[in-house]
């Protein structure tokens, strides 16, 4: 296993330098060659064990490193909360240690608490990777945001990415916002002043409300969903006036004078923030994400399991 990437969690984008990341994504890119050969499964994880520690729901996260741990041949098992004995009142430690102690490796963990993962690596000795905590951050959709990015326009530094949307609620967008400006991207921020957090400037962005503007401006929209789970009082009239004054359909993006790439970490509601002629467009990297999603979780997964003890 390298040496060359010293850390032991992947807790957060803000902890990792602007080398640390090119490393991650240049690791994924070799592994995007293995997914796509006829045998796309390696041997490189053949002793780690992973448990895939879940308390929220997900779909695309939890797929895609349960097949980035697979096509490394880990020993892979699946925690869900619901049916668990979370739900008989054991504490997160608890649940953690009873599962180390069936000699597990590695954690990957997602919790509604913002600061569970880091909580864990205080308390216990595997390897942990965020895999989204509350309305923090989550490490991987960023770094397979950036390699989609790199990967669709050939580098990251000097482009200007706006991230639209329900910013206050997201982990995907302080997630995004880092990665984005260690690699030298300049970022935008687009959506209701009410979904945007009171501080957004101090982390160096721009900010601007008008949809039409920021898409003149980008060269890359990364739109982010309306977060009506994490909603406890109503932040906009409806969502039928959300669309109206953020949503992003084809004529918007024809009217532009140039040509700009549109993301989405999913789920999408389709007719809100992005109608379907843009979702299915030429325009759209989407589904590019996804793929890349498990090029750049096995990346992750094999540089740290070379400090597992």
């Amino acid at each position: 296993m390298p040496n060359s990437i010293i850390m032991k969690h992947l807790l957060g984008i803000k902890e990792l330098s602007p080398a640390k990341i090119g490393e991650i994504l240049d690791t994924a890119a070799n592994f995007k060659e293995v997914i796509n050969r006829p045998i796309k499964k390696v041997p490189s994880l053949r002793d780690v064990t992973i448990a895939n520690v879940f308390f929220e729901n997900s779909t695309r996260t939890r797929l895609s490193f349960e097949l980035a741990e697979k096509r490394l041949s880990a020993d892979v098992i699946n925690f869900s909360a619901s049916g668990s004995s979370v739900k008989k009142g054991e504490t997160l430690l608890d649940t953690v240690n009873n599962i180390l102690a069936m000699k597990v490796d590695m954690i990957v963990m997602r919790h509604s608490s913002v600061g569970a993962p880091h909580f864990l690596a205080k308390h216990i000795s595997a390897n942990i990777i965020n895999a989204g905590d509350g309305t923090h951050e989550h490490p991987t959709q960023a770094l397979l945001d950036a390699f989609s990015v790199r990967e669709k326009l050939g580098e990251i530094e000097g482009k200007k990415i706006v991230i639209v949307g329900d910013i206050l609620h997201s982990r995907v967008a302080l997630s995004n916002i880092f990665a984005f400006q260690k690699l030298g991207a300049e970022v935008m921020v687009c959506g209701p002043i009410t979904l945007l957090p009171k501080h957004i400037r101090e982390l160096g962005v721009k900010v601007e409300l008008d949809i039409h503007k920021a898409l003149q401006w980008c060269d890359v929209a990364n739109v982010l969903r309306i977060q009506l789970e994490r909603q406890q009082i109503k932040y906009f009239p409806s969502l039928r006036e959300y669309t109206l004054y953020y949503g992003i359909n084809k004529a918007m993006l024809d009217s532009l004078d140039k040509e700009i790439v549109v993301m989405h970490p999913g789920p999408i509601n389709r007719g809100i923030e992005l109608s379907s002629d843009v979702a299915d467009s030429e325009h759209a990297i989407i589904l590019d994400q996804v793929e890349n999603g498990v090029a750049v979780r096995m990346a992750v997964l094999y540089l740290l399991a070379g400090q597992v003890s």
